[in-house]
């Protein structure tokens, strides 16, 4: 009897420590998946990371159903895929990178929203200042917030806290060339011009380096920090350029600067959020996983119904 009891107590050890094994392994790849989800922030991008893990989750079951030459086929498509994004999503995984070592460990599963800082009215002072700057070739760079405070330690130099009220007459003068701070950029958040003078790093990439210091200087910017965009004037020719993500768009018309900035800062819909809960999250994965195996759905039914 004795004999008997030690013997199922340890399965029942065994048979415990395997399951707890099991269900943490689950719950880290649930975590780190949605963490992935939450960095990604372009709808185009969230549909390739998908597919990175659909083709992730079907390698590992044709390992164990023992599909030896597909497994070495999948094997190889993940190993291949992970490279290309590595070089798609460098950015991505940059920021990722920066917030881990800088200990942001909760900005990692929050996903961002767009916040409306901006009126018409806001924008249509920036876009006069920019057509009268553009007019004269006066050189400018302009940073846009569009969700979250940039960290100043992206910055080279911080620059003159100035505090004050967006207006044409202010940005004017602000770039006019014989004022103190028209060298460096102009950082906006909301309605308010928070600083100027502010020296920026300059973007490495082969092709920017035929540009001016203020493009690069944007593009610079724009690679480093997500939440922001750049506006650009040229002192050479006035063109007007917009840089977002590391990528100069340019030259463009005051109409389809206008455009472009009400489109970003809209006063209507925000920007949908690409990363979902995390209830959906699991409710997405037991339905993929129902569907293989034909296991009841009463699970992700019932997640559903909850949202």
């Amino acid at each position: 009897m004795r004999n008997w009891w030690k013997q199922w107590l340890t399965t029942n050890l065994e048979w415990s420590q395997s399951l707890l094994i099991g269900t943490l392994d689950i719950l880290l790849v649930v975590g780190l998946t949605y963490m992935i989800l939450v960095i990604i922030s372009e709808r185009r991008t969230l549909w390739m990371v998908r597919g990175f893990i659909f083709l992730m989750l079907a390698s590992a079951i044709s390992g164990a159903l023992n599909l030896l030459l597909l497994n070495f086929v999948l094997e190889k498509l993940v190993i291949g895929c992970a490279v290309a994004m590595a070089v798609s999503l460098q950015l991505e995984f940059r920021r990722f990178l920066e917030q881990l070592g800088r200990g942001e460990f909760r900005q990692l599963f929050q996903p961002h929203r767009l916040t409306v800082t901006k009126s018409d009215s806001v924008i249509d002072e920036i876009v006069d200042a920019i057509k009268e700057l553009s007019k004269n070739r006066i050189g400018a760079l302009l940073i846009l917030e569009t969700t979250e405070p940039i960290d100043e330690r992206d910055f080279s130099v911080p620059g003159v806290k100035l505090n004050a009220q967006v207006s044409k007459e202010l940005l004017q003068t602000i770039f006019q060339p014989k004022t103190l701070l028209h060298d460096g950029a102009t950082l906006i958040r909301g309605s308010r011009i928070v600083s100027s003078g502010i020296i920026l790093p300059l973007s490495g990439r082969t092709a920017s380096r035929q540009l001016g210091t203020r493009h690069r200087a944007a593009m610079g910017i724009t690679e480093r920090v997500e939440n922001c965009i750049c506006v650009v004037v040229s002192e050479e020719t006035g063109s007007i350029s917009l840089a977002e993500r590391g990528t100069l768009y340019r030259p463009l018309t005051i109409r389809k600067l206008k455009e472009s900035l009400e489109a970003r800062f809209s006063t209507t819909v925000d920007r949908e959020v690409v990363a979902p809960g995390v209830l959906g999250l699991v409710s997405q994965i037991f339905r993929f996983v129902s569907h293989l195996f034909r296991l009841p759905l009463s699970f992700a039914k019932k997640n559903q119904t909850e949202k």
